[in-house]
C-alpha cells in the first residue's frame, strides 16, 4: 500500500442540502420504496451544483436527493465504503481505481459525468515557456494528478519522460530530462492551491478545476495551461459494488447525462468543465 501520510484532507461540515420534501419516514435509496431518498456525497462545485440542477428531475421519479457537501479528496470514499451515503460524485477514473487498490473498497463505477482540466496559473508568467531556470512548480499532494502534471508539463516542451511510462501512471520520477532544472514541490493539500497561488506562492501552481471555479478563477481565462479536454481523467458517479443495479442510482446518471444536463454544464462554466458524450 503507497504511504498516506500526503493525504492532509480539509473535510468539509458535511452540509446535507436536501432537494425535495422528504417526508416522515423516507426510505434510502436500496430500500425498494416508491419514495426513496439518494444520499449523494459531492464536492462544491461543479459537482453539488450539477446535482441541484437535475435534483427537480429525479424527484419527479420519486427520488428526493440529498448532497452531502466534503471539500476533501479522501473522507467521501470513506463514506461511501461505510454506508453514509449511497453513491459519490467527485472524483476521476485513475484517482478511483487507485482508491480501490489502496484501501480494499469494492466500489463500481457508474458513468462518467465530466472532465474538469488540470490547469497551471502564475501571478508573473503567461505561459509555461517563460517559466525559468530552477522556478518552483507547486503540485497537488494526489498522486493522481502528479501523472496529470508530468504530461502537460511534456507536452510543454519543458521535460521529457522515461520512454515507454504510461501517462495515467507517471510520476515527478519518470522525468529522465528536466533542462530548466524545475524545483518541483508536491506536499500540498489540492484545496489550498487557490489561496497559494492568490499569495504569489511558487512561479506556477497547478489547481484542479473544482477549487479553481470556487475560488473565483476561471480556468479558460486564468490558466496560463490547461489540460487536454481528451484527457482520461473524466469524473465519475461511484457506488458500492452491491449497489450496481440500484434503479435510484442508475436514474440519477442517466439524467446527469442528459443533453439538457450537458448544455447546462457549459453554458455555466463555460469551457472550465467539460461534459463527457459516450
Amino acid at each position: 500500500m503507497r504511504n498516506k501520510k500526503w493525504i492532509t484532507g480539509i473535510a468539509a461540515a458535511g452540509v446535507a442540502l436536501v432537494l425535495g420534501a422528504c417526508g416522515n419516514g423516507g426510505e434510502t435509496a436500496g430500500s425498494g420504496s416508491d419514495e426513496q431518498v439518494l444520499r449523494v456525497g459531492a464536492s462544491n462545485v461543479p459537482h453539488a451544483e450539477i446535482l441541484e440542477f437535475v435534483a427537480p428531475k429525479l424527484e419527479e421519479d420519486g427520488i428526493t436527493l440529498e448532497i452531502e457537501t466534503y471539500n476533501d479528496y479522501v473522507i467521501p470514499n470513506v463514506a461511501l465504503d461505510e454506508g453514509d451515503i449511497d453513491a459519490n460524485y467527485f472524483q476521476t477514473i485513475p484517482y478511483f481505481e487507485s482508491e480501490m487498490e489502496e484501501n480494499g473498497y469494492d466500489f463500481v463505477n457508474m458513468g462518467s459525468i465530466h472532465i474538469e482540466p488540470l490547469g497551471a496559473y502564475s501571478q508573473d508568467y503567461a505561459s509555461l515557456d517563460e517559466l525559468p531556470e530552477g522556478a518552483r512548480v507547486l503540485v497537488p499532494n494526489s498522486i493522481t494528478d502528479h501523472a496529470r502534471v508530468v504530461t502537460i508539463l511534456e507536452a510543454a516542451g519543458l521535460v521529457t519522460l522515461e520512454e515507454g511510462v504510461e501517462k495515467t501512471q507517471a510520476s515527478f520520477d519518470d522525468i529522465v530530462e528536466n533542462p530548466r532544472n524545475l524545483q518541483f514541490e508536491y506536499d500540498y493539500d489540492p484545496a489550498l492551491m487557490p489561496t497559494m497561488y492568490e499569495q504569489g506562492e511558487g512561479d506556477a501552481v497547478f489547481i484542479n478545476s473544482n477549487f479553481a471555479v470556487d475560488n473565483g478563477l476561471n480556468p479558460v481565462e486564468d490558466a496560463i495551461a490547461l489540460e487536454d479536454p481528451t484527457s482520461p481523467y473524466a469524473n465519475i458517479v461511484a457506488a458500492r459494488s452491491e449497489d450496481a443495479e440500484n434503479e435510484a442510482i442508475q436514474r440519477l446518471v442517466e439524467e446527469l447525462q442528459t443533453p439538457e444536463t450537458q448544455e447546462f454544464i457549459l453554458e455555466t462554466w463555460g469551457g472550465a468543465v467539460i461534459p463527457v458524450t459516450e
